[in-house]
């Protein structure tokens, strides 16, 4: 039996636990302010909808990922609970501070980076969207001939909101 999928059954010491239709769909992410300046905070208006009345908060995290090389350098930028979640359409402004470069390796400021809105119910992962950032000097002589230190106040962030990653996990609502 394939535990993974909605609607089938899971065999589970020995009893059978029906997993029911998704309690909740996430139906849009919108990011305002976009592009902008790196130290610009990040204004997420998320909606979405509720089957049923949820027992729990949700928790979004915005993280944002420092260095491809190691994830000590990445940053919590938001960490929130959000609730009570009544049924039909919910929405709400997730806004987070920007990164702090000074926690980045200089050589990952600028370039491409991923920045991860993250929803839990109950610590069980449920949907896991990713947005490519780049941050760049924000006038062709400065990308060109970027000066040695990095002047920060000169960088400009463009979130690729067109070009979202999605992953969603089937959770157990009734937890």
């Amino acid at each position: 039996i394939n535990a993974e999928y909605m609607g089938r059954k899971k065999l589970l010491n020995n009893r059978h636990i029906f997993h029911l239709m998704a309690s909740l769909q996430v139906t849009n992410v919108t990011l305002n302010q976009n592009p902008g300046r790196y130290q610009d905070e990040f204004n997420f208006l998320i909606r979405f909808e509720a089957i049923e009345h949820l027992s729990d908060d949700l928790n979004w995290k915005l993280v944002y990922v420092g260095s491809s090389d190691s994830e000590k350098h990445d940053q919590v930028l938001e960490d929130v609970l959000v609730g009570p979640v009544v049924p039909g359409p919910n929405e709400f402004v997730l806004t987070a501070p920007a990164p702090n470069h000074q926690e980045i390796p200089p050589d990952h400021i600028l370039g491409v980076t991923v920045i991860l809105l993250i929803c839990t119910y109950k610590d069980q992962e449920f949907i896991r969207v990713g947005y490519y950032v780049n941050n760049d000097y924000e006038t062709e002589e400065e990308r060109e001939n970027p000066p040695e230190k990095i002047q920060i106040d000169r960088v400009l962030r463009n979130v690729l909101v067109t070009q979202p990653r999605v992953t969603t996990h089937s959770i157990d609502w009734k937890k």
